[in-house]
C-alpha cells in the first residue's frame, strides 16, 4: 500500500493559440488505506485525473508521488497500481478463473500462487461457483464482480476506480457499493473512485473531492462537505434535492448568498407570520417525504417535509422559515463561503 501525492498537477492538450487547459494545479495528500471518491459533473476533468495517475494520460505541468517515488515517467504497468473501468473489459472467451489470471500468467508467477490469489479474491467477492464460466453467461454485477477480482489478485499499492457502477441499475449499484466498502475494509488499499453520483460518492468516501472546471472545489469527509460546503457549486451539487440558494429574498444582504438544506426549511401555513411570504407551485411525493416547491418572489424554494405531515394544496398561500442554525452564507460574486452573518 501507498499514500498518493498530487503537486500542482496541470493538464493541457494542443499548443499555441489551440492550447486547452483541462486541470489547471490539482494539489492532494492521499494517506496511505484511504478511500477517496472524485466526483464532478460530466467534463470537470475527474477521468482525466484518474487517468494521469494511471499513466494513461501525460503529465503537462507538476507531479504525481506514488509511495516515495515521482511516477511521472513510469509506464503504467511499473505504478503498482490495479484500475476497474465503467465497461468491464472482461475477455469474452475466458473464463473467470482465467480473465482473473492473466495478469498473472503474463508476469510469469507461479501456478500454484495464481491458484491462491484467485481463489481468496472469488471468496471475497463470493465468485466461487462461477469461476468456471464465461463472461456473457454472467449479469452485469458479476462481471464488475469479475473485474475487481481481477484487479485484487495483482495485489496492488493503488486501486482506481473509473466509474466503475455506471453501467449497473439502482439495485445492482447498491448492491455492488456495499460490496466495494467491504472490500476495501478487508484490504485497506490506497483506493481512487471516481463518480459523477452524488450518492455513490457519500456512501463510499472517507474523503472526497468535489471538482469543477478542472480545479478542487473542496477535498473532505462527507460531512464537512455536505455540512459546511465551501462554494456555492459544492452546495448544489452535493445534495439530492439541492441546497437552495437565495439571493432576492428579505433578509439577504447585497453581495450575499444565503444556501438552505430543503431539510432545514419548514412550511407553515399563511399568509402572515415571520418568514418568507409564497405560493406552492408543486410537490413532489418521494415515499417517506415530500418535496413542496415554493414561489418566494423571483426565488423558487425547495421544502422536503415527512411524509406523515398534511402537505399544503397546491396553490396555497404559504409562510416558509429556515433554522436560524443551520443557514449558510456565500459570497455573491466569487461564491465562496463567508462566515458573516452565520449562527452555527
Amino acid at each position: 500500500m501507498a499514500s498518493i501525492q498530487l503537486k500542482h498537477l496541470i493538464k493541457r492538450y494542443g499548443a499555441g493559440a489551440k492550447t486547452v487547459n483541462v486541470l489547471h494545479g490539482i494539489n492532494a495528500t492521499i494517506e496511505d488505506g484511504e478511500f477517496i471518491v472524485i466526483v464532478g459533473p460530466s467534463g470537470c476533468g475527474k477521468s482525466t485525473l484518474l487517468r494521469m495517475i494511471a499513466g494513461l494520460e501525460e503529465v503537462s505541468e507538476g507531479d504525481i508521488w506514488i509511495g516515495d517515488r515521482i511516477v511521472n515517467q513510469l509506464e503504467p504497468a511499473q505504478r503498482d497500481i490495479a484500475m476497474v473501468f465503467q465497461n468491464y473489459a472482461l475477455y469474452p472467451h475466458m473464463t473467470v478463473f482465467d480473465n482473473m489470471a492473466y495478469g498473472l500468467k503474463i508476469a510469469n508467477v507461479a501456478k500454484a500462487e495464481i491458484q491462491a490469489r484467485v481463489d481468496k479474491a472469488a471468496g471475497i467477492l463470493e465468485l466461487g461457483h462461477l469461476l468456471q464460466r464465461k463472461p456473457r453467461e454472467l449479469s452485469g454485477g458479476q462481471r464488475q464482480r469479475v473485474a475487481m477480482g481481477r484487479a485484487i489478485v495483482r495485489q496492488p499499492q493503488v486501486f482506481l476506480f473509473d466509474e466503475p457502477l455506471s453501467n449497473l441499475d439502482a439495485k445492482l449499484r447498491a448492491q455492488t457499493r456495499l460490496e466495494i466498502q467491504k472490500l476495501h475494509r478487508e484490504l485497506g488499499i490506497t483506493s481512487l473512485f471516481v463518480t459523477h453520483d452524488q450518492v455513490e460518492a457519500m456512501t463510499l468516501a472517507q474523503r472526497m473531492m468535489v471538482m469543477n472546471g478542472g480545479v478542487v472545489e473542496q477535498f473532505g469527509t462527507p460531512e464537512e462537505v455536505y455540512n459546511r460546503p465551501a462554494t456555492t457549486f459544492v452546495a448544489s451539487f452535493m445534495g439530492a434535492p439541492p441546497m437552495n440558494l437565495l439571493l432576492k429574498v428579505p433578509g439577504v444582504p447585497d453581495g450575499l448568498v444565503l444556501g438552505v438544506r430543503p431539510e432545514h426549511m419548514q412550511v407553515l401555513p399563511g399568509p402572515g407570520g415571520s418568514g418568507w411570504s409564497g405560493e406552492v407551485e408543486a410537490l413532489e411525493m418521494l415515499g417517506a417525504e415530500r418535496l413542496v416547491y415554493v414561489r418566494v418572489g423571483e426565488e423558487r424554494l425547495i421544502v422536503r417535509v415527512d411524509e406523515s405531515a398534511q402537505p399544503p394544496a397546491i396553490g396555497a398561500h404559504v409562510v416558509v422559515t429556515a433554522r436560524a442554525d443551520r443557514l449558510h452564507w456565500f459570497n455573491a460574486q466569487t461564491g465562496l463561503r463567508v462566515e458573516q452573518g452565520v449562527n452555527e
